[in-house]
């Protein structure tokens, strides 16, 4: 009789126990509110930032882009420029496109090389001479100037004898004759900075009247270029440095 219900007794208890397969219920999650927090920052950060990116590229404007050199003295042209898009920038002056016509009005004041954007410091009235420089205009007859000179050329100076100045009596009061000096080199480089364009149809400077150009040399030889010129013997070669 104690062996059966001893038995029993443990029959009872193994019932009432879990099976190994069953599982013991988890225990509630614990939230953690500032990390839910933390994410909802970071994407509103993120949209912000590519907000203002957006923003920031669409916000352009078209402005002038110098194609071509332009050099000190000259103006810009419908052939030398174009409009390009650029991120506005207060700090810098650019030349808007639609401010092209009042552009044209004024005068590089200095060499502007191409592929460069136009900003309003480049612009002036006319040209600023560079320290121990100065300009000096000729007046050219056909044949004294190489054909399609143009501004910014590098030229050399030479003096040539004019058609009125072989009589004797001219000879005698500049002390020798002018041909006599008809070759000497008067300036060996100088920079051409003015010539009106005036194309034909192969493109080169065509004129029946004198040819205006005006040069940039050295204050030293400014004088006896100037005088030269008074006088008509000047010719223009162009040089090496183009």
């Amino acid at each position: 009789m104690k062996i059966q219900e001893r038995t029993g007794a443990g029959a009872g208890r193994s019932a009432a126990q879990p099976s190994v397969g069953d599982r013991l219920p988890a225990p509630p999650r614990e939230r953690k509110p500032a990390l839910a927090a933390l994410a909802v920052l970071l994407i509103l950060v993120g949209a912000l930032g590519a907000t203002m990116l957006v923003l920031q590229v669409g916000d352009r404007i078209e402005v002038v882009k110098v194609t071509e050199e332009i050099p000190a003295g000259q103006a810009v042209t419908d052939s030398n420029v174009t409009s390009v898009l650029v991120v506005e920038d207060p700090g810098i002056h650019y030349i808007e496109w639609t401010q092209l016509a009042a552009l044209k009005k004024l005068k590089a004041v200095s060499n502007i090389p191409k592929n460069v954007v136009a900003v309003g410091e480049m612009f002036g009235e006319g040209a600023k001479v560079p320290e121990g420089k100065a300009v000096v205009g000729l007046s050219l007859k056909e044949g004294r100037y190489p054909a399609g000179i143009k501004g910014g050329d590098t030229v050399a100076a030479y003096r040539v004898g004019s058609r009125g100045s072989s009589s004797g009596s001219d000879a005698d009061e500049d002390g020798g004759s002018a041909a006599g000096n008809s070759g000497s080199v008067i300036v060996e480089q100088a920079r051409v900075d003015f010539v009106p364009k005036q194309e034909g149809g192969d493109g080169s400077i065509v004129s029946s009247a004198n040819l205006p150009v005006t040069l940039v040399v050295d204050s030293a030889q400014a004088a006896a270029l100037a005088q030269a010129a008074s006088n008509g013997e000047v010719a223009l070669v162009l040089v090496p440095g183009n």
